[in-house]
Order: C-alpha cells, then sequence, then structure tokens
C-alpha cells in the first residue's frame, strides 16, 4: 500500500494539480522569454560593466604606481614650490604681512559654533592682518543670537571679527561666501582662508599656509588634510574615515603632485582672492561650489597645492540620515558639474591635452561617475542576476580578482583598519545605492538636483545627552528609520542567494548573503548612531 502524503491529505488532487499547471506554465513562460529577452540583456550588461571595471582598476593602479613614486622619489612640497618664513621688518611692522580673511560658513550650528569660531580666532597672525568673517545663515533666532554674543565675546578680547547675517539662503553656503565678499573690508585682504563650523585649525595654520602662495604667484589654493576627532564613535564612522583617507592619501596627492590639480574640499584650504574673482567668483550652479571654484580656476591656469603633513580637526557625520544626505549632494554635485562644465573644459586653450584628459576622464568620469555606477550596478545588480540565469557567466578575473585588488588598493589609507576590510567591502556597497541614484540624478537633472541639507554635527550633544538624560529607547518612527530602497534590494539579493545555493553553481551565495544582511540592516535603520529628535 503506498504512503499517502499529509499534503495531498489535506489538499484536495485537484487543487494540486491546478497548482503544478500554474508552475508549468510560469516556467515555461520563463524560458520561452529567457533566452531571447533577457540573457542578450544581460550578456550587455556584464561587458558594460566589466569595461567600467577595467577602467577603474587601471585608474586605481595608476594613482597607487604615482603615490609610491611621490614617496619615493617625490620632492615634498616645501622643495617643488618656494617657501620661506616671512621676516620681520622694522620699518614695514605688521605691513610686511599680507591680510587674511577667515571664513566661517554656518548653519544652525548650535553643537560646533564655540569650536570653530575659536580656533578661528586663535590663529596666530598679526592681529591687524587678519579678519575673522562668520557667515551665519542661520534660521533658528535663538542659535543665531548665540552666534552672535560668541562674536562679541571675542571682539570683546581685541579679535578683529565681524558677524555678517543674509535676510535669504539664497545659493546656500556658495551664496554666503559670495556674500561675504562683497564687503569693504575685504577690498584690502590678499588671502581667504575658509572652515566650516566643525574644523579646528591649529594656530600656526597660516603660518604653514600662506608663504607658498606668498612666494610662489602661480598658486591659487593650498589645501589641507581633515583630521577626524570623531572616527571611532562607531562602524559607521571608521567607514568613513577608510573611504576618506584612500580620498586625501592618494586622490589628493596624486593630483597635486602631477596636473597640480584636484577638487577643493570646501573648507580647511587658503585661497588667493585674485585667482577667485579672475575664475568668476562663488557660483551657485551646483551643490558642490567648491568644486566648480577649483575647475573653472584650474581652466584659468592656475596651480593648486596639497599639504598632506597639515591637518584640520573635523567631524565625521554619525548619524546615517546625515550620511545619506551628505553622500547625496557629494554623488549628484559632481555628475551635475560634469554636465554643466564639460564643452567648457574640452573647448578651453589655456591648458594642455593631458591636462583636459586628466579632467574629464580620471577626475570626472571614472572617480565621479563609474567609480559609483559599477559598484552598485555590477556587485548588487548584474552580477547577482547572473544566478537567475545561468547562461550568463562572469569571468573570475572581473567578479574576484578586479574587486579585490581594487580593495586593497583603496584600504591602503587606513592601516588600522584592514581588520575591517570585509564590513567597509559590505557598507560601500549599501552606499553606493544611494551615490549612484544621485548620479543620474545629477547627470539628467533631476527633480532633487540642487538639493540642499546641511549635514548634522554633534559636537558633544551625544555624549551630553547620554549622560544628563541617561539611556532611553529610540522610539521607533517608520519615516526616520525605514529605508524602503534598501530593503528592496536586500530582498533581491536574498533571493539570488537562496536561489544559489538551491539551484546554483556559481558559489556566490555567501557574498550575497551577507550584502544581503547589509542592506537589511541598513534598510531598518540600525547603521551609525541615533539621537533622539535628530
Amino acid at each position: 500500500m503506498e504512503k499517502i502524503s499529509n499534503q495531498e491529505l489535506l489538499l484536495p488532487e485537484g487543487f494540486l494539480r491546478q497548482r503544478d499547471d500554474i508552475t508549468g506554465k510560469i516556467g515555461l513562460i520563463w524560458e520561452q522569454i529567457k533566452t531571447p529577452i533577457f540573457v542578450p540583456i544581460l550578456k550587455l550588461a556584464v561587458i558594460i560593466c566589466l569595461g567600467m571595471s577595467i577602467m577603474l582598476f587601471i585608474e586605481r593602479v595608476y594613482m597607487g604606481i604615482v603615490i609610491i613614486l611621490v614617496k619615493m622619489f617625490g620632492k615634498k612640497p616645501g622643495k617643488k614650490y618656494k617657501w620661506e618664513t616671512i621676516k620681520d621688518d622694522v620699518e614695514l611692522g605688521s605691513s610686511a604681512y599680507p591680510t587674511v580673511l577667515v571664513q566661517i560658513p554656518m548653519y544652525n550650528e548650535k553643537e560646533v559654533y564655540q569650536l570653530s569660531i575659536g580656533a578661528a580666532c586663535g590663529l596666530s597672525w598679526p592681529s591687524d592682518r587678519i579678519i575673522i568673517q562668520v557667515l551665519d545663515d542661520s534660521t533658528d533666532s535663538t542659535i543665531k543670537e548665540l552666534v552672535a554674543m560668541e562674536c562679541k565675546k571675542w571682539a570683546n578680547k581685541g579679535i578683529n571679527i565681524k558677524y555678517e547675517i543674509r535676510d535669504n539662503r539664497n545659493g546656500y553656503k556658495a551664496g554666503a561666501l559670495k556674500e561675504g565678499m562683497k564687503h569693504n573690508y575685504v577690498k584690502n585682504c590678499d588671502y581667504v582662508a575658509i572652515f566650516d563650523a566643525d574644523f579646528q585649525p591649529e594656530p600656526d595654520f597660516l603660518w604653514r599656509t600662506i608663504p607658498f602662495l606668498m612666494h610662489n604667484p602661480q598658486l591659487a589654493l593650498v589645501q589641507a588634510r581633515w583630521k577626524f576627532v570623531n572616527s571611532d564613535e562607531c562602524l559607521m564612522t571608521r567607514m568613513q574615515e577608510m573611504s576618506l583617507d584612500y580620498h586625501f592619501t592618494v586622490e589628493q596627492e596624486v593630483g597635486s603632485s602631477t596636473y597640480a590639480f584636484f577638487g577643493f574640499n570646501g573648507t580647511a584650504g587658503v585661497w588667493r582672492i585674485s585667482a577667485i574673482n579672475e575664475a568668476g567668483g562663488w557660483k551657485d550652479r551646483t551643490t558642490v561650489e567648491d568644486m566648480d571654484l577649483a575647475v573653472r580656476a584650474s581652466l584659468k591656469g592656475w596651480k593648486f597645492l596639497y599639504l598632506g603633513d597639515l591637518q584640520v580637526k573635523n567631524e565625521l557625520p554619525s548619524t546615517f540620515k546625515a550620511y545619506r544626505f551628505q553622500q547625496h549632494r557629494w554623488s549628484c554635485g559632481p555628475a551635475n558639474l560634469f554636465r554643466k562644465m564639460a564643452l567648457e573644459i574640452i573647448r578651453n586653450e589655456k591648458v594642455s591635452l593631458w591636462k583636459k584628459v586628466h579632467v574629464i576622464y580620471s577626475f570626472f568620469i571614472v572617480r565621479k561617475v563609474i567609480a559609483h555606477v559599477v559598484t552598485f550596478v555590477f556587485y548588487c545588480i548584474v552580477l547577482p542576476a547572473t544566478v537567475l540565469i545561468p547562461e550568463v557567466e562572469v569571468p573570475r578575473w572581473g567578479a574576484v580578482y578586479i574587486p579585490t585588488i581594487i580593495t586593497f588598493l583603496n584600504a591602503v589609507g587606513t592601516p588600522r583598519s584592514l581588520h575591517l576590510l570585509v564590513f567597509w567591502i559590505l557598507f560601500e556597497n549599501v552606499m553606493s545605492l544611494h551615490r549612484t541614484k544621485a548620479t543620474f540624478i545629477g547627470l539628467m537633472e533631476g527633480v532633487r538636483v540642487n538639493e540642499w541639507v546641511v549635514t548634522e554635527k554633534l559636537g558633544d550633544a551625544l555624549k551630553f545627552k547620554s549622560v544628563v538624560k541617561g539611556y532611553r529607547k529610540p522610539r521607533f518612527r517608520f519615516g526616520d528609520r525605514l529605508h524602503i530602497l534598501e530593503l528592496g534590494v536586500g530582498a533581491y539579493l536574498l533571493f539570488c542567494g537562496c536561489y544559489d545555493l538551491l539551484f546554483g553553481k556559481n558559489h556566490f551565495f555567501l557574498y550575497l548573503f551577507f550584502q544581503a544582511f547589509a542592506f537589511i540592516v541598513a534598510g531598518f535603520g540600525y547603521v551609525g548612531t541615533f539621537v533622539l529628535g535628530s
């Protein structure tokens, strides 16, 4: 007597037959459309992604070789460019020193305004040859009053500090900087140092930067490196440190050493005011006004210098919400700027052909577009799709070897975090979703192309709240903590991983499961710190 399964006892025979018929029809339809439609599309996608991977690989290897040669044989900035201490002149007195404007743009910076203003007022320079300009666009009247009182406090100590406000926020940061340059007292200034509200320069910052500009008339900008004061706050800030350390250790150093061009980081730098004016001043046509100015100044023939050993303290965004907004701006802005300036760069006659190639191909196409797109599209969409369509194969060199080498090249900037490399890969792939989306918005000038959300700075707020209020379990708010895009991609990767485990031969399921978990964790908002009311 044949055994009857529990399923057959519970379900009618007609239902089972109908279910099998539906499953068979779906399978038949899938097989009929898969070969003529999806297989060619996926093959084309693989070819395009492999091409972009090779471009990114070559760029990373090239920069790696250059940085090794620079470290081994390259001249230090003090030898490549003339640098001499400014000598006192008894007859001229302080007039032998150039007048320096220090701009601090801020917007509702309740937690950090005292740090930045205090650090700027603590800069060592002849008191009658330096002007501190606080550009306050705050909309919170209480914060405005606090910032004004802080400026008044330093003014009473003899510091030449100006508190400037506007009746609008047109142009955001670019608009504030542009408006700040219009004041009469700025006409006597030769150079301008710019610090965002969370940056704290050391007292000798001007002594180490200004002489380069004084003795090298071809230099327009001296850029310092960022030093992160809260990199150990959480795992997310450690991941950011790894990415930004590569940017400063390799990208900025290579740009400065080869073509004397790199993107101004928007802060912790000193500009020659005449170079800003010649380049057309600050423009608010994109969300990367700093990069915009740098490209325009470079096309005028000006050169830039990066000082890797000069570091300025600052804060990394420690909440996932703040970091997502920052990455949207940093990815959308360059793509949109490339759209606006590509023809202008090509037609420029003041710079060499090789510099044009460097700016268009290396700086914009590879680093600002391909680096984001290939990370998400290839490793989070196309590669998992080959599990479902085994007729399409990705060569091992494209799926394993190239990304492994690129990853290790990216990790050289932060040796102390090598043990976190796997977490960094998973996190970067998650963030590539937003960077890719923002890149396409910038290229196509989508709805959010000029969206500007100031990156939230916490200062000591998180510590203060934990001490004073004690621990309180954050109240779950659907809109704040749940991210549908991350959850959708996570579900897709989880399905592909299960399919590969059960039916596939690619053995990608381990990667797919880990990456799916990373997207799902981010989707539920369990990344970074969480501050009540933020």
